[in-house]
């Protein structure tokens, strides 16, 4: 059976996306949360600050409410990226 080809990130979208465990979804979303840090946007910031303690549903919740604020700002299109990708790998949380 032939192999599919490797994802890399470089090549990840929402139609073929990474499949995130636990860990994986963690680590994007301290990567949003540093680089919303160095934009200075602290109500991102703040949605992300206790990662290991959340519940997964404070994860989902706070990832929706992480893109509903940057709706409204289309500059900042890689870290929506990066949520929407975590969005579709939330049903991985436990």
């Amino acid at each position: 059976m032939p192999r599919s080809p490797e994802v890399t990130r470089d090549d990840e979208t929402l139609r073929w996306p990474t499949n995130l465990d636990r860990e994986g979804i963690e680590a994007r979303l301290l990567e949003v949360r540093e680089n919303a840090r160095r934009f200075g946007m602290v109500e991102i910031v703040r949605l992300f600050e206790n990662l290991g303690s959340m519940s997964a549903a404070q994860i989902g919740t706070n990832v929706v409410a992480a893109l509903t604020l940057l709706q409204s700002k289309p500059g900042h299109r890689p870290l929506t990226m990066q949520l929407e990708m975590v969005a579709m790998n939330l049903k991985n949380l436990k």
